[in-house]
């Protein structure tokens, strides 16, 4: 897998809204909290979900931990601005306010989601950037689903299975950055927003 960034830019217009995704355990979250961590100018999302916390998450931080039903009053009144089921067990969702105030203030946005929400994000914000995060191959991905130990054999097999068609989904994005290295895929993810140059390969 190759960076479409290799041949220079594609955009010279910063986007100020951007839309992270790609296949289970990529490294979405890390990319996403090098971001967080040195670039605090970036707005980013807090996703809602219907599943437990892993060790160490902070609710309000990592995610917005909800029961089922309070995901279906969100989901009904509207407030989400996507949403799925994930794996085929819990649901994940971006709430709608928050982002459309960050954007409304001029803030650059950042939404780290799984591939059906950034379907539905393009479905309703098409002029955001689309950014697929990719792994260097397959067996690295493999690796570090398995080393990432929160999962049992099933729920591996699982999420490898979706891993599969999540990868088919690549061409759909405007852009794919491979994470070889959590800090350069954050630099060359935040550059769309106008927060530095390109990175170049």
């Amino acid at each position: 897998m190759s960076s479409q960034q290799a041949t220079g830019p594609v955009r010279t217009t910063p986007q100020r809204l951007v839309v992270l995704a790609g296949p289970t355990a990529v490294g979405k979250g890390t990319v996403a909290a090098d971001v967080r961590a040195r670039y605090p100018q970036v707005w980013l999302s807090v996703s809602a979900t219907t599943r437990a916390p892993r060790p160490g998450e902070v609710d309000g931080v990592h995610y917005l931990f909800t029961s089922e039903a309070d995901f279906d009053a969100l989901v009904q009144e509207g407030q989400m601005l996507e949403w799925a089921v994930v794996h085929g067990r819990h649901r994940y969702g971006t709430p709608r306010g928050p982002v459309e105030r960050a954007l409304t203030a001029g803030t650059p946005v950042l939404l780290e989601i799984d591939l059906q929400g950034a379907r539905q994000v393009k479905a309703v914000m098409p002029d955001a950037h689309f950014v697929f995060l990719a792994p260097p191959s397959w067996e690295e991905l493999e690796r570090r689903l398995v080393g990432r130990g929160t999962e049992g054999p099933e729920e591996r097999e699982r999420r490898l299975s979706t891993a599969r068609v999540e990868l088919a989904a690549e061409g759909e994005f405007d852009t794919t950055i491979v994470n070889d290295d959590v800090s350069r895929a954050a630099d060359e993810l935040v550059s769309w927003m106008g927060l530095g140059p390109l990175t170049r390969r």
